[in-house]
């Protein structure tokens, strides 16, 4: 039988990173293409922390759930979780595996694919199951102008997914699920790298976009860094975060990081406040399942309004700090 393998990062904060139960909805839907497909679970973490993550595998359809544990697992090690994890894999050889295209993932997954001598697309936005039973991966190319469906060759077929792109169960799919525990081989891998502290970036402290409920962006309309700044002290006073087009990137008005798009990071937020942003389709593609839009732009037949639940016809420039004033006052 396929076996559908996913990787359960553990953030910093010792939580299931969210992605794990995007893709475990996504896998389900793959599953079903694959005749019923296994749906498992790769999770690597220090001594004991499996054991509270239990019951949330069970409720999100896993089938099976691998679990490496050991003392020097308390921080990510690149060559650490790497011989772990590949030694799992061989194990079980599944046909597709798929990992969240956070930071960590980004890192992991090369050096799997390259130790096992398979395939990876990277930065996935779409997944499907081809008429020959193969994983159809989906990723923007040639900075976002097009969109690329690559095959892998050989087995796992590999891919890692954009936080977001995809939705959670909206209900529980509880398994009989069966964790298996194997004893990793790491004592005589040598750490290259040290781990001494972890120091969150400003921008990574204030721009939470992943898990923001409230954003507001900025495009090219915004000008310059005055229109930035304005920008932020609106998001500032209403608890939101700030985020840019690929535009206001290019433009040098704001870091990639915070870049929404098919280059940059695909968000869900209960509200998304766009403020002079035009709306190319590669902009939208990366907030259009926001769950209510607002657009602040000077051109009524600007295309971003056709996609947003409300628009005004306005200067950001002006309509930002008085927006700005009233909200401090409540």
């Amino acid at each position: 039988m396929s076996n559908i393998l996913l990787y359960a990062e553990v953030t910093k904060e010792n939580y299931l990173h969210t992605v794990l139960f995007e893709l475990a909805y996504k896998a389900q839907e793959l599953s079903k293409k694959l005749n019923n497909a296994d749906v498992s679970a790769l999770l690597i973490c220090k001594t004991g922390l499996a054991e509270s993550f239990k019951e949330a595998f069970i409720n999100s359809g896993f089938d099976t759930v691998y679990i490496a544990e050991d003392d020097s697992f308390a921080d990510y090690s690149t060559e650490l979780y790497a011989k772990a994890a590949v030694d799992i894999i061989k194990e079980i050889n599944p046909d597709i595996m798929l990992i969240g295209a956070t930071t960590q993932g980004r890192d992991l997954a090369p050096r799997i694919s390259a130790s096992l001598h398979t395939g990876l697309t990277a930065d996935c936005i779409g997944l499907d199951i081809n008429e020959k039973g193969q994983l159809a991966a989906t990723r923007p190319t040639f900075g976002g102008k097009l969109m690329a469906t690559i095959l892998c060759k050989t087995l796992p077929q590999m891919a890692t997914v954009r936080p977001k792109v995809f939705k959670p169960a909206p209900e529980n799919i509880v398994k009989d699920t069966k964790f298996v525990y194997i004893k990793p081989e790491i004592d005589n891998i040598p750490k290259k790298v040290e781990f001494i502290e972890f120091v969150k970036g400003l921008n990574t402290a204030i721009n939470e976009l992943d898990s923001a409920e409230i954003i507001v962006a900025g495009g090219k309309g915004m000008k310059n860094e005055a229109g930035f700044e304005l920008l932020k002290n609106f998001a500032e006073s209403i608890g939101a975060c700030v985020a840019a087009s690929r535009g206001a990137v290019d433009m040098g008005l704001a870091s990639a990081d915070i870049q929404i798009g098919q280059t940059g990071k695909t968000v869900t937020p209960k509200l998304y406040i766009a403020c002079g942003i035009s709306g190319a389709i590669q902009h939208i593609v990366g907030m259009q399942d926001s769950d209510k839009i607002i657009a602040i732009n000077t051109d009524e037949k600007a295309p971003i309004f056709e996609h947003s639940d409300c628009g005004i016809v306005a200067d950001a420039f002006e309509i930002l700090p008085k927006l700005t004033d009233m909200f401090k006052t409540l």
